[in-house]
């Protein structure tokens, strides 16, 4: 006999408020997928996690509430849950190598923000806010996120704190630090989501 598929409530609950842990009692979906994000990819991981809800529903007739869709942004993706001002200051398209829709510059906007794409509804679809806005779930690694509050420390020479006050300021709105990327896999995962690689 398979292991019961495990749901919120039969977890320990967080011994403090450190980290916001609300958002596996959103994991209630009959499908549950989490989409794990390392690398930038050019904005696949996004465009993953997103598509896989479009396919089930067009495929199934599936409803958007009987979907969960959780992505998790870790390792040298973490710059894609910044917002588009932190891009534009420390020239990320060129760090990156990332050109802006019409292919000529370096993008000096997050490539999975709604501000890079085209203004069309099937280019909207697959951009942080709009997946957020649909109910997804985006999980960004604390780990990864140091390296964006040291970007900021340096540059405006700030104390430790203070920077990555700073740098949680600039996340794009609707997305959830965790302790890191791979706690954020796993505990998806036993919240009963199958696991993806989506970069």
């Amino acid at each position: 006999m398979s292991a019961p598929t495990p749901f919120p409530d039969d977890h320990p609950l967080p011994v403090a408020d450190t980290w916001d842990m609300s958002w596996v009692s959103r994991v209630t979906g009959k499908y549950r997928a989490v989409f794990d994000g390392p690398e930038i990819s050019d904005g696949a991981p996004m465009v993953r996690a997103a598509a896989w809800a479009d396919l089930y529903k067009e495929v199934y007739g599936v409803e958007k509430r009987d979907i969960t869709s959780v992505l998790v942004l870790r390792h040298a993706a973490i710059d894609l849950v910044m917002n588009d001002d932190y891009w534009a200051r420390f020239d990320l398209g060129k760090e990156h190598k990332l050109r802006d829709d019409k292919g000529k510059k370096w993008t000096k906007v997050n490539p999975i923000s709604a501000r890079s794409r085209p203004d069309t509804e099937q280019a909207r679809r697959y951009t942080l806010e709009t997946f957020i806005a649909n109910g997804g779930i985006v999980l960004a690694c604390g780990w990864a996120f140091r390296f964006v509050a040291s970007r900021i420390q340096q540059a405006d020479k700030l104390d430790a704190a203070d920077a990555r006050q700073r740098a949680a300021e600039q996340l794009v709105p609707g997305v959830i630090l965790q302790p890191n990327g791979i706690f954020a896999v796993l505990r998806a995962q036993e919240a009963g989501c199958h696991f993806a690689s989506a970069s």
